[in-house]
């Protein structure tokens, strides 16, 4: 009996919010045993323009550099500024 566990991203989003974007990204979790699969689960994560994405595959990276502009990254610092009230934490 050989169990496996293979995480993969098999979704990706792009979330338009006017002037500026984000990227949900989907990840599969699957267990295989003997090549077979017995159970799949998800989970999603949202990459903000302000997010650091270094980290994450190669795939997603592309996308984030490709969406994810210096007008897009500032419209979105801009409109998290106006939704702050003045004096707290960012």
């Amino acid at each position: 009996m050989s169990l496996e566990k293979i995480q993969i991203v098999d979704k990706m989003e792009i979330i338009d919010v006017g002037e500026w974007k984000s990227l949900q990204v989907r990840t599969a979790t699957i267990i295989k045993e003997d090549g077979v699969e017995l159970s799949r689960s998800f989970s999603r994560k949202l990459i903000l323009p302000a997010d650091d994405w270094s980290a994450e595959e190669d795939e997603v990276k592309t996308i984030c550099n490709a969406i994810m502009t210096t007008e897009r990254i500032n419209a979105y610092k801009a409109a998290r500024a106006a939704e702050t009230p003045p004096g707290a934490p960012e």
